[in-house]
C-alpha cells in the first residue's frame, strides 16, 4: 500500500517529468538551437539583395517569429505529435499508423507508403548536411575572435566530426546524461546573448506584429519569397520533436519548447535584429558579435559542444530510422550494434556511421563555409515536413475520423506554409541543394528495389514449395529421425521452406523435432512479451511458430526461445540444428520480374546484406546453409 501511494506521489510524478524535460533538451531541441548561428545573417545575404533597414529588420524578424509560432508551436506541438503510434513517433511510425503494412495494396495507399519512404530518405540526407552545417559555423566563431585561426577552420571541423563520428562505436549512454545540462545552459546563453540588445533597443518587440511581414511582401516581392528559404533555417529540427517523442513523450517536449527553448530562441533573434540596426557591418556575424569580446572562446566552446550534441541527436536519428526500415522490410539486414543494455534505443549501424561520416566530411570540404552549406541545405528538409504534414493530415481522417472540412481547414493552411517554404528552397538545388536531394533519390531506390525483390522472390519461392497442409498429409515414416530439434527460418508460414525440402530430398533425414519459426513484423513498436509467440502443434512433433516484434525492437534468437518457452515449448538452445535458406540471385527478364538494373542491384544488395544468423544472434556453429538458385 504504502509503495503505491508511492508510486502515485505527485513529487515523484514532477521530478521524474523535471528530469525527462532536461533530457528532451538535448535529444530534441539541438538542431532547432543551432539555427541562430547562421540563420539570421542567411536572411540578408547578398544574393537576396534586401537592405538593411529598420522595417526589413522588423519584416523578416516578424517571419522569424512567427513561423516558429506557427510552424513548430501549433503544428508540430500541438497537431503532429498527436499522431503517435503507440507512443512512437517519427515519418516511418507515421507511415505504419496511416498505411499498416498488411493494407499497401491499393493506387491511394501505394502512393502513400511511396511518399513516407521518400520522406524517411530525406531524412537521411539531412543527417549528411545537419553535422556539416552546425559544427561548422560553430568553429566559424573563432574568426570573431581572432584571424588566426582563419586557414584552420574547416581543418577543425573536420576533426571534431570525425571523432563525434569515431565514438559513435561506444556508445552514447556513457556521455548522453551530459546533453540536456549542456543545451540547457547553451539556450540560457542564447537568452542571455540577446537580452542586454533587446533592453537597449526595445522598439524591437514591434517584430511581434505580423503586419511587418506584410509590409515586407509588400515592398520586395519575389525576393521575400526567395529569402524565404533562409527564414526556413529556423524551423530547421522540428522532425526532431517528433521522432523522439517515443524517448520522452508529449508534455516533456511541450514543457521544455514552451518555457524554455522557443523563449530563448525569440529573444536571441530579436538581439540580432538589435544589433544589426545599431550595427549594420554585424550582419557578417550577428550571433557572436552579440557577445562580449571577452566571452567569444568560452562561447565558440560552449556553441561547438551545442552543435556536437545536436549532431550526435541525428545520427542517432539515422540510425533508429535504418533499423525501423530493415525490421518493416524497406532494407536489407545491416549489423546493429546494441550500446547499452538498458536504453533499447541506443544502437549502432557501423555501415550507415561510416557512410555519413564520409558525407559529412566531403561536404565540409567541398563548401568550405556555413554560408556556402546553407545552399545545400533546407530543400530536403522542406520536402519532409511538407510530407509529414499530409501523412498526419491522413492519419486525422482515418484514425482518428475527423470530419473532412475539420482537416480541410487545418490542412490548407498548414500545407500552404509547407509550400513556400519547399518553394522558397528550389533555387537552392543548383547551388548544392542536389546533394541531399540524390542522397535520397539513391535511398529511396534502394529501399523499393529491396521491397520489391523481396516480393518477387517470395512469389519465385513459392512457384518452388511445398504447401504446407500438403506437406502435413505427407507420411514421413519411412524416412530416417535423427535426434534434436531442427529449426528451419521461414518468412512465409504457409509453404515448406526450401531448405526443409532439399534436405528431406537430398540427405534423406529428419529431426525428431521440427519447428518452422517465422519472425513478423507488426505496425507497432513494441509487443509485450506474453503476446509474442503463437504456437500451432502437428503430428510428429512438427510445430510451426511465429514470433510477433515492433518495428522499434531487434529481434534475436534468445528472445524468441524466451517467448516460446513462455508458451510452454521447451527448446534448449544447445539442442537446436538451424537451417536458414541462402538464395543466388540472377537476373533475368522473366514476367512479372524488375527492371533489370534493378534486379541486378537488388542481387547485389541481396548478397552483401547482413546474415540472417548473424543479425538474430544465431550460433554460427549450430547453423547449416542450404543454398538455392533463383531467377528473378
Amino acid at each position: 500500500m504504502t509503495s503505491d501511494k508511492q508510486h502515485q506521489d505527485p513529487k515523484h510524478d514532477s521530478s521524474r517529468l523535471y528530469a525527462l524535460t532536461l533530457t528532451a533538451l538535448g535529444i530534441v531541441f539541438g538542431d532547432i538551437g543551432t539555427s541562430p548561428l547562421y540563420a539570421m545573417r542567411e536572411c540578408f545575404s547578398g544574393h537576396y539583395n534586401i537592405p538593411v533597414t529598420t522595417d526589413n529588420v522588423l519584416g523578416m524578424l516578424s517571419l522569424i517569429i512567427w513561423s516558429l509560432i506557427g510552424v513548430v508551436s501549433l503544428k508540430y506541438i500541438l497537431f503532429v505529435l498527436r499522431a503517435d503510434n503507440k507512443g512512437e513517433g517519427g515519418i516511418l511510425a507515421l507511415l505504419a499508423l496511416a498505411v499498416p503494412p498488411s493494407k499497401t495494396s491499393g493506387g491511394r495507399k501505394r502512393w502513400l507508403v511511396f511518399l513516407g519512404l521518400f520522406g524517411a530518405a530525406l531524412l537521411v540526407g539531412d543527417g549528411m548536411i545537419t553535422p556539416a552545417i552546425s559544427v561548422l559555423s560553430a568553429v566559424e566563431g573563432l574568426k570573431v575572435a581572432t584571424s588566426a585561426f582563419d586557414d584552420y577552420i574547416v581543418l577543425i571541423t573536420v576533426a571534431i566530426l570525425t571523432g563525434l563520428f569515431y565514438i559513435q562505436s561506444l556508445g552514447t549512454n556513457k556521455i548522453g546524461f551530459l546533453f540536456g545540462p549542456i543545451i540547457a545552459v547553451y539556450f540560457v546563453v542564447l537568452a542571455l546573448l540577446g537580452l542586454p540588445h533587446v533592453v537597449h533597443s526595445p522598439y524591437i518587440l514591434h517584430a511581434f506584429n505580423p503586419w511587418f511581414a506584410v509590409e515586407l511582401f509588400m515592398h520586395h516581392g519575389s525576393k521575400v519569397f526567395w529569402a524565404m528559404g533562409s527564414v526556413f533555417l529556423v524551423v530547421t529540427g522540428c522532425e526532431a520533436l517528433y521522432a523522439d517523442m517515443g524517448h520522452f513523450g508529449r508534455k516533456p517536449i511541450r514543457l521544455a519548447w514552451t518555457y524554455l527553448v522557443f523563449p530563448a530562441l525569440v529573444i536571441n533573434y530579436l538581439g540580432q535584429g538589435a544589433l544589426i540596426l545599431t550595427t549594420p557591418q554585424a550582419i557578417s556575424n550577428p550571433f557572436f558579435m552579440l557577445a562580449p569580446e571577452w566571452s567569444l572562446y568560452p562561447l565558440v566552446i560552449l556553441v561547438t559542444m551545442a552543435t556536437v550534441v545536436a549532431s550526435q541527436a541525428l545520427i542517432s536519428g539515422v540510425f533508429s530510422l535504418t533499423r525501423q526500415a530493415i525490421l518493416m522490410g524497406f532494407c536489407p539486414r545491416l549489423k546493429i550494434v546494441h550500446t547499452s543494455h538498458h536504453e533499447i534505443g541506443q544502437i549502432f549501424i557501423p555501415s550507415m556511421n561510416w557512410a555519413l561520416m564520409i558525407a559529412t566530411i566531403w561536404l565540409v570540404l567541398e563548401f568550405k563555409s556555413s554560408g556556402n552549406l546553407v545552399g545545400a541545405y533546407g530543400i530536403a528538409v522542406a520536402l519532409t515536413m511538407i510530407i509529414t504534414t499530409t501523412m498526419a493530415l491522413v492519419v486525422a481522417y482515418r484514425r482518428w475520423r475527423w470530419k473532412p472540412l475539420t482537416v480541410i481547414a487545418l490542412g490548407i493552411p498548414m500545407l500552404l506554409v509547407d509550400g513556400v517554404f519547399v518553394g522558397a528552397n528550389i533555387d537552392k538545388i543548383p547551388h548544392g541543394g542536389w546533394f541531399p536531394l540524390g542522397a535520397a533519390a539513391l535511398f529511396f531506390a534502394l529501399m523499393t528495389t529491396w521491397k520489391r525483390g523481396r516480393r518477387i522472390l517470395a512469389i519465385r519461392l513459392r512457384a518452388q514449395c511445398q504447401p504446407f497442409g500438403d506437406f502435413v498429409a505427407t507420411d514421413i515414416s519411412a524416412v530416417h529421425h535423427v535426434s534434436g530439434t531442427a529449426m528451419f527460418l521461414t518468412t512465409d508460414p504457409e509453404m515448406i521452406p526450401p531448405a526443409l525440402a532439399r534436405n528431406l530430398r537430398h540427405n534423406k533425414v529428419i529431426h525428431k523435432r521440427v519447428v518452422l519459426l517465422s519472425l513478423v513484423t507488426k505496425d507497432v513498436p513494441r509487443i509485450a512479451r506474453g503476446e509474442r509467440a503463437r504456437i500451432e502443434t502437428f503430428r510428429d512433433n512438427l510445430y510451426r511458430v511465429t514470433c510477433y516484434f515492433g518495428f522499434m525492437e531487434t529481434p534475436t534468437i534468445n528472445e524468441v526461445l524466451e517467448s516460446i518457452q513462455g508458451k510452454g515449448l521447451q527448446i534448449p538452445l544447445e539442442d537446436i540444428t538451424f537451417f536458414v535458406g541462402r538464395e543466388t540471385l540472377i537476373a533475368s527478364n522473366k514476367t512479372g520480374g524488375m527492371a533489370l538494373w534493378r534486379e541486378h542491384l537488388f542481387s547485389f544488395m541481396s548478397r552483401n546484406s547482413y546474415r540472417a544468423t548473424s543479425f538474430f544472434q544465431i550460433p554460427y556453429e549450430q547453423v547449416i546453409e542450404i543454398g538455392s538458385q533463383i531467377e528473378l
